[in-house]
């Protein structure tokens, strides 16, 4: 089961869902906090998924406050990044520069496949939690008695 939860994990770092910056908040966790990653994980989807709200509601304004949105995608990048959430911070930095060219029909397009790589991930890295879980603590070396 333990590699069946490693070749998962393979597998979204070799689509590009995530980056070395996952592997990071894992070399984080430990016995103590064996659950670290998914928090942070849980964390990052609610607050993102109140960010997507409020830039939607911005969008569904008509008239485009671009300081606000790219204001807005910048939080939401961070956050990204700091989970390694790679597709996602791709998406976040193409919808800013839009955002500084005036560019709303780019905002609205790219904003579009942001929220689309966003639940991928997110449905993603529930399947690999789950997995996870289930296949327990790893075993670590141990000393013979």
């Amino acid at each position: 089961m333990q590699r069946q939860v490693a070749l998962v994990k393979q597998s979204l770092f070799d689509q590009g869902y995530l980056d070395e910056q996952f592997m990071e908040l894992e070399d984080l966790q430990d016995d103590a906090n064996p659950n670290f990653v998914e928090e942070v994980a849980t964390l990052y989807f609610k607050d993102s998924a109140r960010l997507i709200n409020n830039i939607d509601q911005a969008l569904e304004r008509g008239s485009f406050d671009f300081n606000r949105l790219d204001s807005y995608m910048h939080q939401f990048k961070g956050s990204s990044t700091s989970i390694g959430a790679s597709k996602v911070k791709t998406e976040c930095t193409m919808f800013r520069e839009y955002c500084r060219a005036g560019n709303a029909e780019g905002c609205l397009r790219t904003f579009q496949q942001l929220k689309k790589e966003h639940a991928t991930l997110r449905k993603k890295l529930e399947h690999y939690f789950q997995m996870a879980r289930q296949a327990g603590p790893k075993e670590t070396a141990r000393r013979p008695k």
